[in-house]
């Protein structure tokens, strides 16, 4: 048997085996460390997100800047806005972290919500004009769904220190601080409970955009204060 040419065609395998692992690895580190993927996976952000994007998600823009009102915020939800057990069993658990690994599917523990309120915030809803407030000041929200009141839910929180509190854009059709408000938390999110920020939408490609941040309204939070 010539073992010439089964050597080379051996080595070339194993050659694409260690870059395919090293791809993954790079893939891994810069996916845990500066940029990952995130399907969306419901209409609560329309019209800004639709359902099936893929967006980008910058973990490190606010290390350099605190978030503020509007900006949007993808997030870990376990403990406020959903169960910190899956209860799906360990095979359906790892072939879902698979799927939202590769950007196919969405995450039953990670959401995207704007930011409203920020820690000492009093958020109310709704005053005499319909709109909602902030400490009392009517907030204009030209991001809301076409036809959507701010909300059709009366609701008045005083958000805690370390906390947000998150809604959706598409607010009939947005689970948010709202939905939670007599869970444990108030349903506002820590803010150490903060992934990123999207900043680009790349899947599908007639909907390629970036995602800019809101203008600063002047007030910010640092993350724990």
């Amino acid at each position: 048997m010539d073992n010439t040419k089964r050597q080379p065609r051996k080595q070339g395998w194993r050659f694409a085996l260690l870059a395919l692992a090293l791809a993954f690895l790079v893939g891994g580190l810069v996916r845990s460390l500066w940029l990952d993927i995130y399907y969306i996976p419901s209409a609560s952000m329309e019209p800004l997100f639709e359902t099936g994007d893929r967006i980008v998600v910058s973990r490190t823009d606010f290390g350099g800047e605190p978030i503020r009102r509007g900006d949007i915020v993808v997030f870990d939800g376990r403990g406020s806005f959903a169960s910190l057990k899956s209860g799906k069993g360990p095979f359906l658990d790892g072939a879902s972290a698979v799927g939202q690994w590769l950007g196919l599917t969405g995450s039953d523990t990670t959401y995207v919500k704007r930011v409203i309120g920020l820690p000492g915030d009093e958020v109310q809803c709704c005053d005499s004009g319909g709109q909602l407030t902030v400490n009392g000041h009517p907030v204009d929200e030209p991001y809301i769904f076409p036809g959507d009141a701010p909300s059709l839910q009366k609701f008045s929180a005083v958000v805690p220190q370390g906390r947000l509190w998150l809604m959706g854009d598409h607010r009939s059709e947005s689970a948010d601080s709202r939905s939670l408000l007599g869970a444990p938390g108030g349903g506002m999110v820590p803010i150490d409970r903060v992934i990123g920020r999207p900043v680009q939408i790349i899947w599908p490609l007639d909907r390629l955009a970036s995602v800019p941040r809101p203008a600063t309204d002047g007030t910010t939070v640092k993350d724990g204060q």
